[in-house]
């Protein structure tokens, strides 16, 4: 449902901003989709007089003119428009100026004459010939008389383009909410202002309906209320602009002052109506009835629908002439020869008009609001409200009386008021004057102890629905936190949920868990491969362990992971990706001290999918959500459990955050595995104390982004990191992101050398870049490249 702030301004004094409004409307039970200001990409256009025009002395069809713009001097415009006289009013784009569709316009020359702006049509300020009847599509738009003529005027104020249009996302429980009166009220609630609500008057007119129409309700099961009216000598014309404007801001096109009475109440009341030519309603009588088995209408898109008896049907004595609350039949519409016409505002049943709507596939604007379910009291007083219109705009001579056929009112819903109960279904301490005030001001009575819903709100029938009523303007954020009775009060600590979050993105990354023993044997340090010295084997020693194989507490967990993996080989499983949070101890000098006991993540993979790359992406990955972004990575040589050439480490401020890479060709033999095997050791506990979780909001980019790819021929120890660095440095702030699409290595690159590619996304936040920012980057970036020794590959 859009919403328009002029049109609200009828029911409702509002002093408050947009934003203010949309989120007070929002937190009160209306919720806020979308706000925008009609003709917002508008810049810089203006109301100009035509002072002269004259034909351009190298053209025939264009025309040099002299514009008034409020300014000292006239404009000089060259346009090849033929619709334009002297003392025409036209929208002037002016330099610098923008049109709909984002269109720049700037001054220039035309076959050698001046051209200071451009005259626009109506395509260009972004509204149709339906908005203003009286435009031409192809040529200026001259301003009506309905527009202001004030030379340099913005455009939006004189043609009223510069209302507020409001989106709301209305729930099927609120009709009501589905029509401007509706939402009115919502906001004089919220706000606790006036509601100015505007009784419909009908002058007397002549004749009498009775003698001219008839009314029966055969199902009255489908069919709560139909009332109807009659309008002679029906005069077709434009509706006002005030009207265009406000249905063009609810997304409804003005078509004719009838039919735009029919959608105006509608939007206003939320009463979808109808109005039928009565030359072709045999007998002037109206009949709501069930489709008989086999009957057809054509409906006013022009298609054919068969239709069953489970249908509800307005028709007459011989035949359907309108799908009851879907759709006119292809005669029920109004025509530039009308000349009666019988206004229906009628209530039918939501689920009828639901199943019709669905087999015929036709859901209608008028569907989509009946399937609701609407308030059969609104009838009358919308038909009288079109009435009225008529009357206003002199669209007709309204013939007197309207016949009302009701035949089971509809009851009014009464509750108990119960204060206390309310406070304690919501648990606050809101006093009894306050609930009744509360309920008052959106449309309920409260009278000795018994609250009476108004008929619009379908959706109270419990004691729970007057509460929430209470809730919604009480204020939700002023409800107070309990606490469940009985619910346990631990919370997680922040590192426990860092530890969670870090599970959770290796287990996402393809990773199964696998848990091991903290307790390990002393030689699984020599199938390690690990040196007498080495620091490693300082273990802490149990005095009195299950076995040798369990004696002693680990240093890594390395062996741990291998014997897994392993244990998964040996039993012919072929591909394992595994990780483990693991324990380690790491023991101090004096046996007095207890050993720090710290947490080692490991991973360890085989199979065809594991690589070293696979095992640097899943730690790539786990280093960008826990938010560290700088850091190295460095080949490894040296380390006795990891294959020379192919492991390397990841250093944050010098420390090493994590080993990775291929599992050494000895290390595998020691435990009878022939497939190679991958493996990284990260420190947990620098892991967290690098880590960044704040996340901060970064708007959405509104230009265009310029991409390069680079292929660069380097030495095979060289790191891509540091290349990759080097580039993202001398490219500059412009670079919004780098990434490795490619590494090639092969006898056409050269021995000791590989090919590396790189797909570079350029973007600034303020401007579309141009070709030459762009290639001055990608230059810098080419030249840090070279001094590393990298070589442009062509």
């Amino acid at each position: 449902m859009d919403l328009s702030k002029k049109w609200l301004s009828d029911y409702v004094d509002l002093d408050v901003g947009d934003r203010e409004f949309a989120e007070a409307i929002t937190i009160s039970g209306s919720k806020v989709e979308s706000y925008r200001q009609e003709g917002e990409e508008l810049k810089n256009i203006v109301v100009g007089h035509l002072k002269s025009l004259k034909k351009h002395e190298n053209a025939d069809k264009l025309w040099v003119c002299q514009v008034d713009v409020g300014g000292d001097e006239p404009l000089q415009i060259v346009t090849a428009a033929q619709n334009l006289t002297e003392g025409d009013y036209v929208p002037v784009a002016l330099h610098n100026s923008v049109v709909a569709g984002g269109e720049k316009i700037t001054k220039g020359k035309m076959r050698g004459e001046v051209s200071e702006g451009m005259m626009c049509s109506v395509a260009e300020l972004g509204v149709t010939v339906h908005d203003f009847p009286y435009a031409i599509e192809d040529g200026i738009f001259l301003l009506g008389d309905d527009c202001e003529k004030v030379p340099g005027m913005d455009i939006r104020e004189a043609i009223g383009l510069n209302d507020t249009v409001t989106e709301f996302e209305i729930t099927s429980n609120r009709p009501d909410c589905m029509s401007v009166i509706g939402l009115a009220r919502e906001t004089a609630a919220t706000f606790n202002v006036p509601l100015k609500l505007h009784t419909p008057e009908v002058k007397p007119g002549e004749g009498d309906v009775n003698d001219l129409l008839k009314v029966d309700i055969e199902a009255s099961d489908k069919c709560y209320r139909y009332a109807g009216a009659v309008v002679e000598n029906v005069r077709v014309a434009p509706s006002p602009r005030w009207m265009r404007e406000r249905l063009r801001a609810c997304g409804v096109r003005p078509i004719n002052n009838i039919v735009d009475i029919t959608n105006y109440v509608m939007l206003e009341y939320g009463q979808p109506m109808h109005a039928f030519d009565l030359r072709f309603l045999e007998g002037n009588h109206v009949i709501v009835r069930n489709a008989k088995p086999g009957e057809t209408i054509t409906t006013l898109d022009g298609l054919d629908r068969e239709l069953d008896d489970t249908m509800l049907v307005i028709a007459d004595e011989k035949k359907p002439v309108a799908v009851a609350g879907v759709m006119g039949g292809e005669y029920s519409g109004i025509m530039d020869d009308t000349q009666t016409i019988v206004f229906e505002s009628a209530c039918f049943n939501g689920p009828s008009v639901r199943r019709t709507a669905k087999k015929l596939g036709m859901r209608t604007e008028s569907s989509a609001r009946f399937e609701k379910e609407l308030n059969p009291d609104d009838c009358d007083l919308c038909l009288k409200r079109a009435l009225e219109l008529v009357q206003l705009f002199d669209a007709g001579d309204v013939v007197n009386g309207i016949i009302d056929v009701y035949p089971s009112p509809k009851q009014v819903v009464t509750l108990p008021f119960d204060p206390e109960w309310v406070n304690r279904f919501i648990g606050i301490d809101c006093p009894a004057e306050e609930q009744k005030a509360i309920l008052e001001r959106i449309g309920f009575t409260v009278e000795d102890g018994v609250i009476k819903a108004p008929s619009f709100r379908i959706d109270i029938a419990s004691q729970a629905d007057i509460s929430e009523e209470i809730a919604r303007f009480y204020g939700y954020n002023n409800i107070p936190n309990t606490q469940l009775r009985g619910a346990a009060e631990a919370t997680l600590t922040e590192r426990q949920k860092f530890q969670r979050l870090v599970e959770n993105t290796l287990l996402a990354s393809g990773l199964s868990e696998t848990q091991t023993f903290s307790f390990i044997s002393p030689k699984a340090y020599d199938r390690l491969c690990l040196p007498e010295d080495s620091e490693l084997r300082k273990n802490l020693v149990i005095s009195n362990p299950l076995g040798e194989d369990t004696s002693v507490m680990r240093r890594t967990a390395l062996p741990s992971m291998m014997e897994v993996l392993a244990r998964n080989y040996n039993n012919r499983n072929p591909s394992a990706f595994l990780y483990e949070v693991a324990t380690i101890y790491v023991p101090h000098d004096t046996l007095e001290e207890l050993p720090d006991e710290d947490q080692q993540i490991v991973i360890g993979m085989y199979g065809a999918e594991a690589d070293y790359f696979k095992v640097k992406g899943v730690v790539e990955h786990l280093l960008d959500t826990v938010g560290i972004r700088d850091y190295d990575i460095v080949p490894v040589t040296d380390h006795p459990s990891f294959h020379p050439g192919r492991t390397g480490k990841v250093l944050i401020d010098g420390e090493t955050l994590c080993t990775m890479g291929e599992v050494h060709p000895n290390v595998r033999g020691n435990y009878d595995m022939k497939a190679r095997a991958y493996a990284a050791l990260i420190d947990m506990e620098l892991l967290f104390a690098k880590a960044d979780l704040v996340r901060l909001y970064k708007q959405l980019p509104k230009y265009p982004v310029t991409t390069r790819d680079l292929a660069f021929v380097v030495s095979t120890t060289t790191p891509v990191l540091v290349l990759e660095k080097a580039i993202r440095k001398a490219s500059g702030r412009i670079l919004e992101s780098i990434e490795l699409f490619d590494v090639y290595v092969g006898e056409q690159i050269g021995k000791g050398k590989k090919s590396v590619a790189f797909n570079l996304i350029f973007r600034a936040d303020d401007r579309t870049l141009t070709d030459e920012e762009c290639n001055s980057a990608v230059s810098k970036a080419i030249e840090a490249a070279e001094r590393l020794g990298a070589e442009l590959r062509s």
